[in-house]
């Protein structure tokens, strides 16, 4: 098959305004009648009006006693009124009938008694007093709702109390899905993760936008995972045209030749739209089929629930006459310059947190695969496709992911990574519920410029000071002079050369790092670890040049043992915990001092103290030390 072509790339709102045009699809929703007890959620397709008024008679509003208003005039303390129970005056309880004749209620704390049935009082009611009148709440025949409303919790109250016991709502927009590509594998298929072959990947879109579907409240029906055959998707698609509402296609949509989405569609209906300047979720396909829409989706993840949420889920909300979901909006300021491409309107994923009295908003990761720069984001920047980015510290809207009150919660580390900053977040999360923490990987320099910059709470650095073997504190001297700072120890921790298991190459130690047979990978500039691995060669004479791959940057301690398992290099500079994790070999070559640095005056706050609370657990400790490699005999001592 030959490979597509992007002919015409429509923008955002071009594609929105050609997708949902005039309802192009005729596939109208068929009705059905629903007990009220399960309607949560459901479109209402028709109006329901009520068929009792509630109260449906008139109903004491307070305990006291039922008395006919005009009796109870010249009251005053001066001259009080006599009332004769069971006559003229009758005890009731809240929501009890009125009896008949009165129309007003005495509180009882208003009333005295002065004898056997006899009751005086000094104050006159006036009509309607302390009662509920029949239709006070709904009046029998009244519009209770409107046909495409959605029913919500506290609409079954209002429908119950109006005597409506059954509704016509309109069916859910049935989708039908259709995982394709010769390499995946169903997860429920797969009997242990350790049975996936190298090649192939587990198929999760399909599931992640079956539940968005169900979200936006429409229903689902997943297909079998399908080959990269045209003409079987074609058989698949073309039975499903006359009975759903809706056709998902994922994967299969860019210009590789083995993208079948896009020949689909064109053979059995209309191409609409092959392509939207959006980043991600550029290779998004829409056409028709007997006026039923098609989509293929994009494979990537993230580009899947893009293109779902701004084109499929505003679809399903056009066939139920709903309101599409909108999701508070903030302002927030970028903690560094952004690059973006002109022509691109691009949907930036960020991590936000309070840092003082602005939100400050720190980018993920952009590639498209990486379904955690989703779940990891606290919101989405859309940066305009005729701009080239954003300016650091420029105020820019965000749309929210997270409640505000959790952005509010959040403690922002910046800094060196370590893995025992996922330990801390947990169980932070697990001690105080209400309080989060986002951490950002940007090296021990990082972390001390953020602070500078006043867009972190916390920063973890490493940083050796050659001179006297210190960590940390002749930097901090240096670069924020102007800021009072604690500094308090999180870990001690086992710094060395990760290796493959078995040490295939014969790697010693940091000399052997030149050798010409040797592929190394290293950390980015500014952070600890390159500062002692530049330290070493210094030491031992070496030039970083002689290095084969001491360009090539990793920024976390994982990702450098990522390309020692993968073969990408044979040997990089990290933390033990890492080399331990994904089962490779390691070699000590110094045991170093990773601290927190705290401005102080955060240092005293609820959010922090928190923090620090958990930091001198013993459970935290105990889970920190069985990682591998670390040392809890400092953590949580006051260094500075």
């Amino acid at each position: 098959m030959s490979r597509n072509i992007y002919l015409n790339m429509k923008t955002l709102k071009e594609a929105k305004e050609i997708l949902l045009k005039d309802c192009f699809f005729k596939s109208m929703l068929k009705k059905e009648e629903i007990e009220v007890f399960d309607s949560v959620g459901r479109v209402l397709s028709e109006p329901v009006t009520a068929k009792i008024s509630s109260p449906n008679f008139h109903a004491a509003a307070m305990d006291g006693i039922a008395v006919k208003a005009s009796s109870t005039f010249g009251a005053y303390p001066q001259n009080p009124k006599e009332l004769t129970i069971n006559k003229d005056a009758f005890y009731v309880n809240t929501g009890h009938v009125m009896p008949e004749g009165t129309d007003a209620v005495i509180m009882i704390e208003n009333v005295n008694e002065i004898g056997v049935n006899r009751v005086e009082i000094d104050a006159p009611v006036f009509p309607w007093q302390y009662v509920r009148k029949v239709g006070e709440d709904i009046v029998a025949t009244e519009l209770l709702f409107p046909h495409n409303h959605t029913i919500t919790p506290y609409c079954v109250g209002a429908l119950l109390s109006g005597g409506i016991f059954k509704v016509m709502v309109k069916e859910k927009p049935k989708v039908l899905i259709i995982p394709t590509g010769s390499e995946l594998v169903d997860p429920k298929k797969l009997e242990q993760p350790s049975n996936l072959k190298k090649g192939q990947v587990i198929e999760s879109n399909s599931y992640v936008i079956a539940k968005l579907v169900e979200t936006y409240g429409g229903s689902y029906v997943r297909n079998d995972i399908m080959k990269d055959d045209a003409e079987e998707i074609k058989k698949v698609v073309k039975r499903a045209a006359d009975s759903y509402n809706m056709i998902l296609i994922i994967g299969g949509s860019s210009a590789g030749s083995e993208d079948y989405a896009k020949a689909v569609i064109e053979s059995l209906g209309e191409i609409l739209v092959h392509g939207v300047t959006i980043m991600p979720g550029k290779p998004v396909v829409m056409g028709k089929i007997n006026n039923i829409p098609v989509f293929g989706v994009p494979g990537y993840p993230v580009s899947a629930i893009i293109a779902f949420e701004n084109f499929i889920g505003p679809m399903i909300c056009k066939m139920l006459g709903t309101i599409e979901p909108e999701r508070e909006k903030v302002q927030v300021e970028p903690t560094r310059k952004i690059s973006s491409k002109l022509g691109i309107e691009e949907f930036l994923r960020v991590k936000l947190g309070l840092v003082g009295n602005r939100i400050v908003a720190t980018p993920l990761p952009r590639g498209a695969g990486n379904i955690t720069t989703i779940t990891e984001a606290d919101g989405i920047i859309k940066i305009p496709n005729n701009v080239e980015g954003l300016k650091d510290f420029e105020p820019v809207e965000a749309e929210l992911l997270k409640p505000l009150s959790s952005i509010k919660n959040t403690i922002v580390v910046v800094g060196s990574h370590d893995n025992t900053i996922d330990v801390l977040e947990d169980e932070i999360r697990g001690a105080i519920g209400h309080i989060t923490v986002s951490s950002s990987n940007v090296g021990s320099m990082g972390g001390l410029m953020a602070i500078k910059r006043g867009v972190c709470h916390v920063a973890g650095s490493h940083l050796l000071d050659e001179s006297d073997g210190s960590y940390n504190i002749s930097y901090i001297k240096k670069h924020l002079p102007d800021i009072k700072v604690k500094v308090v120890n999180l870990v001690l921790r086992d710094q060395g050369l990760i290796i493959p298991k078995g040490n295939p190459k014969g790697i010693r130690g940091i000399e052997d790092l030149s050798r010409k047979d040797i592929t190394f990978i290293n950390r980015q500039v500014g952070s600890g670890t390159r500062i002692l691995l530049d330290y070493k060669l210094k030491e031992l004479k070496i030039n970083p040049s002689t290095i084969n791959g001491y360009p090539n940057e990793e920024v976390t301690h994982m990702s450098v043992a990522v390309a020692v398992l993968s073969g990408t290099a044979n040997v990089g500079l990290g933390i033990f915990a890492a080399a331990k994790a994904l089962n490779l070999d390691f070699i000590p070559v110094v045991t170093e001092q990773y601290d927190l640095v705290i401005p102080e005056r955060y240092f005293e706050t609820e959010n922090i103290k928190a923090l620090l609370d958990v930091i001198n657990t013993g459970k935290f400790k105990k889970r920190v030390e069985e990682l591998g490699g670390y040392h809890t005999n400092k953590t949580g001592q006051i260094m500075m």
